[in-house]
């Protein structure tokens, strides 16, 4: 109850002093830590009382209630042991020593002190990153993460790393900007709204009391879209200084402007925290960096944040700056506290402390805490003041030498002793002194500063010094330059990169660089460049320096890395056989040689095996002691120098190996990794055992794992598997068994791992045969390629190294060919490719057999083709009884060669023989054509890999026996008759031809005459042609030797005069609605003349073959043959077909196709086919000759002995249709009369003709 009433005495005189605080104003009292002192004291009290009362009972001897107990620790690991002991009173403290520790008891809880404890050794916990994170490149507005994976060894569950991120030596914590999340051997850092201000290089450090580990990486971050085009970046690096009641300094770092116009001035934004309303600041774009804001409310926080401007437009703004709030920064200075008793008191200002009306004191220790070129920020000492009544300072300026004070703050008092001076002139000095006042008066002024000069605008920093680009890595370079020598506040550089030979320059970085030092990241291997730096203060940014010397991106040469897991072979008793694996990193330059150095077990003294250096990875070491150990250690060195030493082999015991089955295999590699498939190649074990080796096996295991796979239960013979069945993204190792007839050998050593995950592109091998050479060609193109890479082609996973079998190798970029010029039957297997310096891109491809042959096939034909021909073998007579035979083909080159045949015999020394690239014209001219001349002529040609074939029959062709007669016969004779020609004007000129052979006798011209009409000479041109110019004209030629005549009717009344209106065209697989009257009506300005023809009759009846059989076919063995025409005829033909004159096939074929179709012929489908096509009014029949030969064979030249098309008389006797008679619009013949046959149009008919003579 006593106590009870003591408690709410002091609460009540607690209140009594709370109300009367309040009515003082005290600004900064902590109720609730009152009344939790108040809580404690009660409990302390209350918990004392309790001792007291129940000390008798407790009193105990001392017991143990957790004795000490035994562990099993890491060498060289910390340790600490515990025990609790209970005792009333306190047990008496006991030192116990013992042989190994000295152990200090202590209560309740013993442990060991630090004295009697030897020396701790931290456990040393290897990190080694398994995946790191690189360069990042990235715009404002979007988020990067970057992560790494590690493994720890050990592995302690309670003695895990730190893991520690640094942008730029400064350490990150979670924030707004930065999330950072570690665990499971994880940590990953993530900004999610990427600024220029993230910019820099960020450092990961795994910290463990046993050492650090750590691996950085430079993250770039842009220019975002600007707002308009060509604006600036935004600024970055916002920073708030000199805070106070009313006002804050804001400074930031100007943007770079490399490709945009320059900086014209800022302007800088506040928002009060919890809204979200900016409002611009300065009504004038400011050009420096640093802005005084005022007229800010005391007690408010605030964000602020900076636009850039130029001539185009504004800025993004920058990141917000932390929030500020505008307070006195010494108001916590004039605090005090007064006692209330116990650990309790109460906190007021001094100046709120009673005390007598006087003025305050006289401020001291003025002060400049800040220059700059408009402004001073002012600070002092302020007076021991104990007062109620407010106190404030008033603050006086004089230029120096000039005497004159002026007050600075005149309408607002100044509660706090720092305060900014704003409106001073630049490069001028100045004095100052400060007064303190309060209701009852003002101080005497302060002791004046001394001189305090504004700073002098100097300008922005002269230009960087020489920049020098070093390599560094195979995408990036080392750029080092010296300072300006005019710094003028210097704030950091711009370093811009440049395609040589380009002038579209870019930034490297975008936020300023501190160091003069810089790697610029994210470049092209192989590319050439060029560099520049510029220097940048609060005022923009200097002029460039010079551009650096040009530099082509390559990683600089250093030493390898260390070979690792040196196995043992094979071993005599005397001798051992050691392999190792290459260093996973070659230093950039080939690794050279090996060093190989051996030393007893249990000893430290290393000693090198050899002198000369070593190139391969396969060593025997001699000169071993028989039962001894040994251990192994190589190095691996390039031009750069020596690498480290691998780590040491595990115990090798020279022991002779005598087991019978096969030793291990070595040196496992992979290619052609998929996301469920590899293939794995080995070397052959170096100790076979008692007997040859007759297969492998291959075994993997999920890596960390123990299970091992047989991948194939049946052992291959090569030394080549592609294992089957992996999951995507699975890592894997492996490793191979040899099998002989003792059984199956030792496993070789395990495999580095690899990822079943197919190369990001990866292509795969294609196999075509070349339309236009015939060469089987392998292609593949590679989706990496870097500085060094080469392509390795491989047979049956053996490199391709003889090229004497035509086999030839091209590449080109990252395109190459493996290419059969001359392909047989053995080269069928699997052909591989592999590109070096590359993340294993590979691909194979497995020719089978069969697929081989039906590319030998395709090659053959396409290495023997047939040239297209656009007409066939004709001829045309020429005057003199010479005769002209051509072709004319598709294409042909200037190396083509041909052969002429007449009735199976070669035409040899034919002087006119020639052909026309450009026309595809092959023709020769026979002198003198005779009837012994006629029958077959062949013309075969040859260019490259192509041939062609054509044929002629000139048997019996009255027209070429006329014409050879008019060109042998003795005397004057006409070589072309009279016809007429209708000029555009409407007039007619007749016109004949005479022979002027050298057959005229004593070079005598003959004399011409045209009679019937007195026509002086030839031509004759009737210029109004009318009935009265019509009739028979008639031309005659003579000399003493004879004469000839030629006539023509013009008349229209006689039956040849109508041959002037025969349709001269031709109606191809003539059709039903073609038949009908055909009419041609003449028209003159008098009359109307009419001529009609019917095409009807046998025009459709007789049966007869349009086109489309060759002459000859010469076919491959084992081919298709497909003989196809078409044929018309009404009514519908029968088609028959023999071979060597023998019935071979009878076909009703349907429609106006007929075909003869052998599947795979033999060689005793040679011979001569013959297609009759007929029906009851006649036919004809056509003559094919089939040539096969067999694979491999050259192809026969055939030479044809063809007989021309034979017309079939009709069966029954054909009624020919007589011409209907139709009405004309005007006068003119009642009938048409049908053309003679063999007369040409507009022709002249010789009459008589003489006796041929031979």
């Amino acid at each position: 109850m006593v106590l009870h009433y003591n408690m709410v005495q002091y609460s009540n005189w607690m209140l009594r002093q709370h109300r009367q605080v309040c009515n003082k104003k005290v600004c900064v009292i902590d109720w609730f830590n009152i009344y939790c002192h108040l809580c404690v004291h009660v409990q302390v009290s209350t918990k004392m009382m309790d001792k007291y009362v129940r000390e008798e009972p407790m009193i105990r001897g001392p017991n143990f209630l957790v004795r000490l107990r035994s562990h099993t620790v890491f060498e060289n690991t910390a340790i600490k042991l515990f025990c609790t002991i209970e005792g009333f009173p306190m047990p008496i403290q006991q030192t116990v020593a013992t042989s190994l520790i000295l152990i200090s008891l202590c209560v309740p809880l013993l442990c060991l002190s630090a004295a009697m404890l030897p020396k701790i050794q931290y456990t040393k916990i290897n990190i080694t990153f398994v995946e790191t994170f690189g360069p990042v490149f990235a715009s404002e507005g979007g988020s990067a993460t970057l992560s790494a994976t590690m493994t720890l060894n050990p592995n302690l569950a309670n003695l895990q790393p730190e893991a520690q991120w640094y942008r730029d030596d400064t350490r990150l914590f979670d924030s707004k900007w930065v999330k950072i999340d570690t665990g499971r051997g994880v940590t990953t850092l993530t900004l999610p709204n990427l600024y220029k201000d993230d910019e820099g290089l960020y450092t990961l450090r795994m910290v463990t009391k046993g050492g650090t580990a750590e691996h950085s990486a430079f993250v770039s971050v842009a220019d975002g879209p600007p707002p308009v085009p060509a604006a600036p970046g935004a600024p970055m690096d916002i920073k708030i200084h000199d805070a106070n009641r009313d006002y804050v300094i804001v400074s930031w770092k100007p943007p770079n402007t490399t490709t945009e116009g320059p900086i014209l001035g800022y302007f800088v934004d506040k928002c009060e925290v919890g809204t979200e309303n900016w409002t611009q600041c300065n009504d004038h774009p400011i050009k420096i960096c640093k802005y005084p804001v005022s007229g800010l409310f005391e007690g408010h926080s605030y964000y602020f944040r900076v636009r850039a401007v130029n001539s185009h437009g504004i800025s993004k703004p920058s990141r917000m700056s932390e929030p500020i709030a505008a307070l006195d920064p010494t108001e916590f200075e004039r605090l005090h506290a007064k006692k209330l008793g116990g650990k309790l008191d109460v906190v007021s200002y001094h100046d709120e402390v009673e005390a007598d009306g006087k003025p305050p004191g006289v401020p001291s220790g003025m002060y400049a805490s800040e220059t700059d070129r408009t402004y001073v920020v002012l600070s002092w000492k302020a007076p021991a003041y104990s007062s109620t009544a407010p106190m404030w300072y008033y603050i006086e300026k004089c230029l120096l030498d000039s005497g004159a004070w002026q007050r600075v703050n005149t309408q607002v008092p100044i509660r706090s002793p720092r305060y900014a001076v704003f409106d001073l002139a630049e490069g001028k000095q100045y004095k100052f002194r400060v007064s303190s006042a309060n209701i009852y008066g003002t101080s005497e002024p302060s002791e004046p500063t001394g001189p305090i000069e504004t700073q002098e605008l100097k300008g922005v920093p002269s230009a960087p010094g020489q920049v020098i680009a070093t390599r560094e890595t195979d995408n990036s370079v080392l750029i080092q330059w010296a300072p300006p020598k005019e710094p003028n506040n210097l704030i950091g550089y711009y370093i811009d990169q440049c395609v040589k030979g380009s002038k579209d320059w870019t930034s490297a970085n975008h936020k300023p660089h501190r160091n003069t030092k810089f790697v610029v990241s994210g470049l092209t291997k192989g590319e050439t460049y060029v560099f520049r730096v510029q220097a940048i203060n609060e005022l923009g940014l200097s002029d460039e320096s010079q551009e650096s010397a040009p530099l082509t991106v390559k990683a600089a040469l250093t030493s390898p890395s260390a070979p690792y897991d040196v196995a043992l072979l094979n071993c005599d008793g005397h001798s051992m056989v050691l392999n190792w694996k290459k260093p996973l990193r070659s230093g950039g330059a080939p690794i050279k040689e090996y060093y190989v150095d051996k030393r007893r077990s249990g000893t430290t003294m290393w000693r090198e095996v050899h002198i000369p250096p070593l190139t391969e990875r396969l060593y025997k070491v001699e000169d071993l002691k028989e039962g001894a150990t040994y251990q192994f250690q190589v190095y691996a060195a390039n031009l750069a120098g020596l690498g480290p030493a691998s780590k040491h082999s595990a115990d090798f015991t020279c022991e002779a190996w005598t087991m019978p089955e096969p030793g291990p295999g070595y040196d496992l590699s992979f290619c052609e990794v998929r996301d469920s498939s590899v293939v794995v190649e080995w070397q052959k074990p170096v100790y076979t055992g008692s007997g040859p080796i007759t297969g492998y096996h291959v075994e993997y295991a999920k890596k960390g794992s123990s299970d091992w796979t047989t991948a194939n239960e049946t052992a291959v013979s090569h030394r080549f598997l592609k294992v089957t069945g992996l999951e995507v993204g699975t890592s894997y190792v492996f490793r191979t068994r040899a099998v002989n007839a003792a059984g199956v050998g030792m496993a070789s050593m395990a495999s580095d791992s690899v990822t079943a995950k197919a190369v990001e592109g990866a292509q795969e091998v294609s196999c075509v045969v070349d339309e236009k050479s015939g060469d089987i060609v392998l292609s593949f193109e590679a989706c990496q390629m870097n500085e060094g890479s080469q392509f390795i082609w491989k047979k049956d996973y053996k490199e391709i190294t003889d090229f004497s079998k035509g086999v030839v190798i091209k590449t080109e970029g990252s395109h190459s060919k493996l290419i059969f010029k001359n392909a047989d039957k053995e080269d069928f297997g699997t052909y591989s490719v592999s590109v070096t310096n590359t993340e294993g891109v590979s691909s194979s491809y497995t020719i089978s057999a069969e697929e081989l042959a039906k590319m030998l096939a395709l090659s053959y034909d396409i290495r023997h083709p047939i040239i297209p021909l656009k007409s066939e073998l004709a001829y045309k007579i020429l005057e003199r009884g010479r005769m002209r035979f051509w072709l004319q083909a598709e294409e042909i080159s200037s190396h083509v060669t041909y052969k002429f045949f007449a009735n199976n015999k070669e035409l040899i020394h034919i002087p006119k023989m020639g052909h026309n690239v450009s026309t595809g014209i092959i023709e020769f001219i026979m002198d003198h054509f005779t009837e012994e001349n006629e029958g077959t002529f062949t013309c075969q040609i040859t260019d490259g890999g192509g041939k062609a074939q054509s044929s002629l029959v000139l048997i019996g062709d009255e027209t070429l026996s006329l014409s050879l007669w008019l060109l042998f016969t003795p005397g004057p004779h006409f070589s072309e008759f009279l016809s007429l020609q209708v000029g555009d004007d409407c007039s007619v000129t007749l016109i004949c031809k005479v022979n002027t052979d050298t057959l005229f006798k004593n070079n005598t011209s003959p004399c011409v005459h045209i009679q019937e009409i007195c026509v002086p000479c030839v031509p004759l041109f009737l210029l109004q042609f009318s009935l009265k110019t019509t009739g028979v004209y008639k031309a005659t030629i003579s000399d003493d030797r004879g004469k000839d005549m030629s006539q023509i009717d013009i008349s229209g009344k006689s039956k040849s005069s109508a041959a002037e209106l025969v349709i001269n065209c031709t109606v191809i697989e003539p059709m039903e609605k073609d038949k009908g009257l055909y009419s041609i009506v003449i028209t003159d300005p008098e009359n109307s003349h009419k001529r009609t023809l019917d095409l009807s009759g046998d025009v459709y009846e007789k049966a007869f073959v349009v086109g489309g059989l060759p002459d000859v076919v010469t076919i491959m063995e084992k081919k298709t043959l497909s003989l196809t025409c078409t044929v018309c005829g009404d009514p519908k033909p029968q088609v028959s077909w023999l071979k060597n004159g023998a019935e071979y096939v009878v076909s009703l074929d349907q429609g106006k196709f007929a075909s003869l179709t052998i599947k795979g012929v033999t060689m005793e489908d040679s011979g001569r086919y013959t297609m009759i096509v007929q029906n009851k009014y006649g036919g004809e029949s056509v003559d094919i000759v089939v040539s096969v030969y067999r694979h491999g064979e050259k192809i026969p030249e055939a030479k044809p002995a063809l007989t021309p098309k034979t017309i079939i008389p009709p069966k029954l006797p054909i009624e020919i249709p007589q011409p209907k008679t139709q009405a004309a619009p005007a006068p003119a013949p009642s009938a048409p009369s049908p053309a003679p046959p063999r007369a040409a149009p507009g022709r002249g008919v010789k009459s008589p003709t003489p006796t041929r003579r031979k």
